[in-house]
């Protein structure tokens, strides 16, 4: 980075200090300031060609500078030769005016060290175009170096040329002398201008009608700037040391060969002998065939061949050559006939423009963009030609680059979009009004543009209402959304509304209905449609044009018209609009059609609304609902839950402390009776919530899924680990004395298990089998608990759980004690209560413990299966059957002692078992 910019700055440095060494001093630099070097012209390239302004009007200029240091080497006597000669050369160019020759802005200076002198812009010479780059800065503009003559600047470069030499020759009767492609100047606008009048001759007898031209003879010792250039100079200069008109046409043969050659000219003359060369140039002249002309065009082949010719008369004069028709080229005749634009009148020029469209895009983009283009600005001062100017100058500015548009184009129409008169102008930008928003930078757009069609939505001619309205959609895409909403929209309704025209008024709906895809829905809701209703006309076309833009806005995707819109404005406005009488039947039927659809449309928007409200209001209720029933049966089944457990606990204690359940049930009866609790009634109370509120509190237990073990190879024998059991029972157990004989029931006397049974069982093998002791049994009031088939005691077919038990009411219970004894038995002795750990041991690490809340979901066969194995379990011995048989007795007694059961609700069983053989059978039996 840091070597760019010291070589920028070098370079820089370097063409200041050109400058400053050549210029310095020059009076020149006084008006003007001299930039950059950009080509080199004149005679042997000796004049350096700088970009220049006027400092006073800062108008573009190019500067020609000779520096003195190029003829150091030179003798004094030279050096003045050489200094005359460049100063005749400017001071004859200043003193002559014509288009086709280089114009002179200020005339030569001279100081100590340079000649300069300031023109009109200069691009280059023809030499710097064709490749001669001597004299030019060590960077040379890209401009120079790839700039390619197209054959329409060719063809009229050289008509420049021909028109420059018959202003001379027959107007100033002067032969220029030195016609060569480094004295043929491209000015700015590309225009092949003459200059280098060093070696002129002019006529000596300039009244009379042939004049004649003094030549000087050619002094192989002068310098070689003190010389025309041999290579372009007709023979007879040379060798018969004459010349005429005709020579100059020569040189222009010669120009011409070379500028269709790449810059070589025909003949390579050796300066030390030019006689021997230009002899040797004559014959080959006299041989000269179209061969040798191939590079050059046909069509000017020969008349080529005709200027090279060795005798004078025979080459055509300038103004022949300004009429071959290699000149009537269409392109040619244009730029020929805007360098003569200022000779014509309006009516010519406007017949010109208006057959220019066509031309234009026949011709190269930078001939257009150099040389048409400024004469067509040119003539916005005139406001008669803008609109024949007009369209010529936007059609050039859609082949532009949005930068060339803006460098060029855009200063220029400036002031032609504040101009209102004639209206065709306002006409034109309309219909290029999408161009002039793609291209224009946006400030420009919102400062001349938009105000431009403001004006013309606010003119008084209906016409240029119209157009603008009907020009509008095409560019609404391109016209930022603030400047559509705060200014566009309210003109256009304004339009509208303050109009006195019909086709004003309807183009106006028409304008808004196609630009709404543009606007955001709640200003059209809240604005467009709105305005609809202040349109004070009822003609059809305005009552359609009003439909319309309720149909394209009830019907767009983003656009749409909410329900409550359609209720409360839309539709009680079109209703009374459809009846109107001047619709006919079609127009009827589209309104009738429309408003069908926003019927159509609201009905079923709101009719999903409510049936969306209806099943949220629903869902809402059943959840009440189900969360009502939930809270329901979870109090319940805890209540049900808490109440068995604690029924069964109590049963457990009962059985095993006799005579002090006895008691109990006589303190509660007389708890009962009094009104008053006792302070231990209050703790006992007080003990029962707190292991309700314990067991509510916990989480219900869920089964374990256990996963089946494959059965291993030894089996192990059940018989003795329940044998095993029974043993440590039995030495736990409280002997009991046995009932008389002359006791109510019928039963086995040593257990007193009358479930459901009627026949005896035999005691011997029952106390064998239930693993208890025979002096441990229970005794009952003479009364069994029968079984109903249809009744299910722990679950219910439409709730689970215990809430749908039937309990009898605790005070029928009064006369049925389960634990009290009749009279005629014999009192049972107190006993002390049992220690049934081993029991637990027995039970609980065979199944998993079930609250009685999930033992209530399930069915009688799925309850007892918990502590029934399967059938073909190995070591399922008798002393297993009683166990299970002795824990449903507990069960059944549990329930007879329940005050809650009552035994009216009860009915005798329907069979009994007739085989004590198995405890197997009898639970089958019973469960069925």
């Amino acid at each position: 980075m840091e070597s760019m910019l010291n070589k920028l700055k070098s370079t820089v440095t370097k063409v200041t200090a050109d400058v400053t060494s050549a210029v310095m001093g020059n009076p020149v630099t006084r008006e003007f300031d001299v930039g950059r070097h950009i080509a080199s012209g004149g005679n042997g390239l000796a004049w350096k060609i700088f970009h220049g302004t006027k400092k006073s009007t800062k108008q573009e200029v190019a500067v020609f500078v000779f520096d003195k240091k190029l003829i150091d080497k030179y003798q004094k006597f030279e050096k003045d030769q050489i200094i005359d000669s460049l100063k005749r050369g400017v001071q004859q160019l200043t003193r002559l005016r014509h288009p086709r020759l280089l114009t002179v802005q200020h005339p030569l200076e001279e100081s100590r060290d340079c000649l300069a002198f300031c023109t009109e812009p200069v691009f280059a010479s023809l030499a710097n175009v064709l490749g001669n780059w001597e004299n030019l800065p060590s960077s040379i503009s890209p401009d120079i170096k790839d700039y390619k003559l197209y054959d329409v600047e060719t063809k009229y470069g050289l008509l420049q040329v021909s028109e420059g030499l018959s202003f001379l020759h027959s107007s100033v009767k002067m032969v220029h002398g030195n016609v060569t492609p480094e004295n043929i100047i491209l000015n700015k606008s590309g225009a092949w201008k003459i200059m280098g009048f060093d070696f002129c001759v002019s006529s000596s007898n300039p009244s009379e009608q042939e004049p004649k031209f003094p030549c000087k003879e050619w002094d192989p010792n002068l310098p070689s700037l003190c010389l025309p250039n041999p290579e372009y100079l007709a023979p007879e200069y040379i060798l018969s040391v004459s010349c005429e008109t005709a020579s100059d046409m020569y040189s222009l043969g010669a120009v011409i060969y070379a500028v269709f050659n790449k810059g070589k000219p025909i003949f390579e003359v050796n300066k030390q002998d030019i006689y021997k060369s230009f002899s040797r140039q004559l014959d080959q002249l006299s041989r000269l065939g179209s061969s040798s002309l191939t590079s050059i065009p046909e069509e000017v082949r020969e008349h080529v061949k005709l200027l090279l010719n060795v005798t004078p008369t025979v080459r055509p004069d300038a103004d022949q050559m300004t009429k071959i028709p290699f000149f009537d080229d269409v392109g040619a005749v244009t730029l020929q006939y805007f360098d003569t634009l200022f000779q014509r009148d309006n009516l010519q020029k406007s017949q010109f423009f208006k057959g220019l469209p066509k031309v234009l895009p026949k011709l190269p983009k930078r001939v257009i963009v150099q040389r048409i283009l400024p004469c067509l600005t040119s003539e916005f001062v005139n406001p008669d030609m803008v609109p024949f100017v007009l369209p010529n100058v936007l059609l050039i500015a859609e082949e532009c680059t949005k930068e060339e548009y803006v460098r060029l184009i855009l200063p220029e129409l400036g002031p032609v979009f504040k101009q209102q008169e004639p209206v065709q102008i306002l006409l034109i930008f309309l219909q290029k009004m999408d161009l002039l928003l793609t291209k224009t930078p946006p400030d420009e757009i919102k400062n001349s543009v938009l105000p431009m069609v403001y004006r013309a939505l606010e003119a008084p001619s209906i016409q240029i209402q119209e157009l603008c309205l009907n020009i509008i959609p095409t560019f609404a895409n391109l016209i930022d959304y603030p400047s559509m909403k705060n200014a566009l929209i309210p003109r256009i309704k304004n339009a509208c509304l303050q109009t006195s025209s019909l086709a004003v008024r309807v183009n106006s709906l028409v304008c808004l209905g196609k630009i709404l895809e543009y606007l955001d829905k709640w200003f059209v809701l809240d604005d467009i449609l709105p305005f609809l209703q202040q349109i004070p006309s009822k003609e059809p076309a305005v009552l359609m044009g009003i439909l319309g833009i309720y149909k394209c806005t009830f019907t767009h995707k983003k656009l749409g018209i909410t329900k409550e819109q359609l209720a409360g404005k839309v539709l009680p406005h079109l209703i009374p609009l459809s009846i109107e009488n001047n619709l006919n039947l079609n127009q009827f039927s589209s309104f009738i059609a429309v408003i069908k659809e926003m019927l159509s449309r609201l009905e079923s928007e709101h009719r999903t609304k409510l049936e969306q409200l209806h099943m949220m209001q629903e869902q809402q209720r059943s959840l009440e609902i189900g969360n009502q029933m939930n809270a329901s049966e979870e109090t319940g089944v805890t209540h049900a839950g808490s109440q068995m457990d604690k029924v069964f606990n109590n049963i457990g204690t009962d059985l095993l402390t006799g005579g002090e359940s006895e008691n109990k049930e006589d303190g509660l009866q007389n708890k009962q009776k009094r009104a008053s609790l006792t302070l231990e009634e209050k703790q006992k109370l007080a003990k029962e919530q707190e292991q309700a509120q314990k067991l509510k509190s916990q989480q219900p237990l869920k089964p374990q899924v256990h996963t089946p073990i494959a059965p291993s190879k030894q089996t192990k024998d059940l018989t003795d680990t329940l044998m095993d059991n029974i043993t440590s029972l039995t030495s736990l157990s409280v002997s009991t004395p046995k009932l008389s004989a002359s006791s109510t029931f019928t039963s086995v006397p040593s257990t007193g298990l009358n479930m459901m049974f009627s026949t005896p069982i035999d005691n011997t093998k029952r106390n064998l089998t239930n693993g208890l002791n025979a002096n441990m049994a229970f005794q009952t009031s003479g009364f069994s608990m029968p079984v109903n088939p249809n009744q299910n005691f722990f679950s219910g077919s439409s709730t689970a759980g215990v809430t749908t038990m039937t309990l009898g009411a605790a005070p029928t219970l009064s006369s049925y004690s389960p634990l009290s004894v009749p009279p005629a038995a014999v009192k049972q002795a107190q006993q002390r209560p049992a220690d049934m750990s081993a029991l637990n041991n027995l039970f609980g690490p065979q199944k998993p413990k079930v609250s009685m809340n999930q033992l209530s979901q399930q069915k009688p066969n799925q309850w007892l299966n918990q502590f029934v194995p399967p059938q073909g379990s190995p070591g399922m011995g008798s002393a297993a059957m009683g166990v299970q048989a002795n824990v449903m007795g507990q069960a059944a007694f549990g329930m007879q002692g329940n005050p809650f059961f009552n035994p009216q609700n009860f009915a005798q069983p329907p069979a009994t078992m007739n085989s004590s053989s198995s405890a197997s059978n009898d639970l089958k039996d019973l469960f069925g």
